[in-house]
């Protein structure tokens, strides 16, 4: 608006110079390019993304299996042992010495981090394994994925506009800069007498 308020401003007064209008006009395009460019790029990105990630959801989806494993014996308790995909950092999980079958028939047993109060040996729990029986971390889900496309895309759009900000700022300082050299050569040709009373006659 400062942009549109500056060419409205200038238009037809007899104190505008031709510096004035080209910096209205650098802002009026740097905010034209930020209400249209930006958002553009940030969509792209933001649909990029999320096919991505979607392929990403579907691929782990079908290379992860979710497998019943069984306690063998609780483990010490570890104040460190944080479930790091819970809604707060005060979710505590347990350590416990876990046994499971793998898709293939494998049998394995490890640590694992179960979100039973007081684990005893025979609880069962839900893991998530790859195609050997080997633990992995649970898929990612759909919403969590498009969620994170959104947030690319959004942060695209302001990182674009962020640019062009910067852009219109340099492009005006030099403008500024070019401004005072050309009024500090005026200046000069003026010369030291200058506004003295007879000076030059």
């Amino acid at each position: 608006m400062r942009a549109i308020r500056g060419l409205w401003r200038w238009r037809g007064n007899p104190l505008c110079r031709t510096s004035d209008l080209a910096e209205a006009w650098v802002a009026l395009t740097a905010l034209l390019l930020m209400l249209s460019v930006a958002p553009l790029i940030g969509a792209l990105m933001g649909g990029a993304a999320h096919g991505a990630l979607q392929r990403s959801v579907r691929e782990q989806h079908e290379s992860r299996h979710r497998v019943t494993a069984t306690v063998i014996r609780a483990l010490e308790r570890s104040p460190l042992s944080v479930d790091p995909e819970g809604a707060s950092g005060e979710d505590l999980r347990r350590r416990v010495l876990a046994g499971w079958t793998g898709p293939d028939g494998s049998r394995h047993e490890a640590p694992a981090l179960v979100g039973i109060d007081d684990p005893a040996g025979g609880d069962r729990f839900a893991i998530w394994t790859d195609a050997r029986g080997r633990e992995v971390a649970r898929p990612l889900d759909p919403a969590t994925a498009t969620t994170h496309a959104v947030l690319a895309g959004f942060g695209t759009a302001v990182a674009a506009a962020a640019l062009l900000e910067a852009a219109r700022r340099t492009v005006v300082w030099r403008m500024v800069r070019r401004r005072y050299a050309r009024l500090e050569q005026e200046w000069e040709r003026a010369g030291p007498d200058w506004g003295r009373t007879g000076a030059g006659s």
